[in-house]
């Protein structure tokens, strides 16, 4: 047992970095920016590049500024290690480059984030064949199950219509079956929701959202539960199997995806994310207060045709979140109804800002068929469920009364 004492979420996060020496008693690991790290010794420069002694080798492939925040998103997960990237895509894409192989299976979400469905498009021209399935319920992943299937991928919350994926008995439909189970936790964050907890071997943070917070930087993040068994997976390079299995994962992404294919966080950007993530509960607790009193209101008005949110009762997942989340996050969508122009609505607000982007301090609006979701066409967005005057709402830390007096004033307009 460890004689370490165990602290609270936001406790660890701002004493995480005091758990190791920090130069000349800072509070805050500081901000490395060289690219290159010496050794007096040649025979330990050539120790750390063989992966026999823990140090640095280049800029693309570590950072001790980049460490740190690793650090602290593998305790904020309950994980084995992390490895962090430019941005949450490059982590995305991390997986493909560095695990994926012609003729391999997917099983995804059909409800995903706009960017990521493209990436799994540009997959499938690669020769890794993808399965969109409605991810809601756990017998739609197993019916699409292959023996090539490799990976099944899911958000927690779907962006932008908030369908909540059946995390739990997927998780351990995939236990069962020996396959990867990577979940992406970047509309519930660490602090609503550990996707450990319904047996993920991978998690994906967006750093860009609700860790850092306030709209400054991008960032992305892979995470190692511990709890796949890397030995089930048929890809792993003979180099990286000198390690103990639980490193086989991390030894291969960081060499294959992060070395090779660069999608590296600065040690600037990393440090951004690190100061943001120490309010990160604090915002969190007030972002989805105000999440739930904006879908209510919208809820209660005849000019709205439907509200997604997984925290209204009527939402189809709502007992899931409830089971599964903390809160129900800071993400919903709603739509208008068919007479009301979303765009002369969206022109009428005076705090909510028609910007694309998710887990700002401030409220932003987007009208998604129109922007985000446009490049997919009309066919694809009905598939997922997108009207075409759906609203995403990505709710922030403003007075609540001022927010909804907000909504009120643009919906009378």
């Amino acid at each position: 047992m460890s004689d370490k004492p165990s602290y609270g979420f936001t406790t660890t996060i701002l004493h995480g970095d005091r758990q190791k020496s920090i130069e000349h008693g800072s509070l805050h690991k500081p901000i490395h920016t060289s690219v290159a790290f010496g050794y007096k010794d040649a025979r330990d420069l050539a120790a750390v590049f063989q992966g026999k002694q823990p140090g640095y080798r280049y800029g693309r492939q570590g950072n001790p500024t980049v460490s740190a925040l690793e650090d602290k998103i593998t305790k904020m997960e309950d994980g084995y290690a992390t490895i962090c990237f430019s941005t949450g895509m490059a982590a995305i894409g991390a997986i493909c480059q560095s695990l994926l192989r012609a003729g391999d299976h997917v099983v995804s979400s059909a409800f995903l984030f706009g960017n990521t469905n493209s990436l799994w498009q540009t997959m499938g021209g690669l020769g890794v064949n993808v399965a969109f399935v409605d991810a809601t319920d756990v017998s739609n992943v197993e019916a699409a199950i292959t023996p090539a299937t490799r990976i099944v991928f899911v958000e927690t919350i779907a962006n932008p219509r908030t369908q909540v994926a059946d995390l739990k008995r997927i998780g351990e439909l995939c236990r069962a079956r020996g396959i990867l189970y990577v979940v992406d936790n970047t509309m519930t964050s660490p602090y609503l929701f550990r996707p450990k907890t319904v047996g993920a071997g991978l998690v994906v943070n967006a750093l860009t959202k609700a860790i850092a917070g306030h709209g400054n930087v991008l960032g992305g993040a892979l995470t190692d539960t511990g709890l796949y068994d890397w030995n089930a997976y048929p890809h792993i390079v003979e180099n990286y199997k000198k390690f103990p299995v639980i490193q086989w994962g991390m030894a291969q992404i960081r060499a294959k995806a992060l070395r090779d294919f660069g999608g590296t966080l600065g040690p600037e950007a990393a440090h951004h994310v690190a100061i943001g993530a120490e309010t990160m509960a604090l915002r969190q607790q007030r972002e989805c207060e105000n999440a739930q009193a904006v879908a209510e209101l919208l809820a209660a008005d005849e000019r709205v045709a439907a509200v997604h949110y997984p925290g209204l009762p009527g939402h189809p997942q709502h007992h899931i979140a409830k089971e599964l989340f903390r809160s129900y996050g800071a993400l919903l969508s709603f739509e208008l109804r068919e007479d009301i122009d979303c765009f002369d609505f969206l022109n009428r607000m005076k705090l909510a800002i028609p910007a694309s982007n998710l887990g700002d301090t401030r409220t932003l609006v987007i009208p998604v068929a129109h922007t985000i979701f446009y490049e997919m066409g009309a066919e694809r967005r009905a598939s997922m469920g997108i009207a075409e005057s759906l609203i995403r709402v990505s709710i922030g830390l403003e007075d609540t009364e001022d927010l909804l007096e907000d909504f009120r004033q643009a919906l009378a307009g």
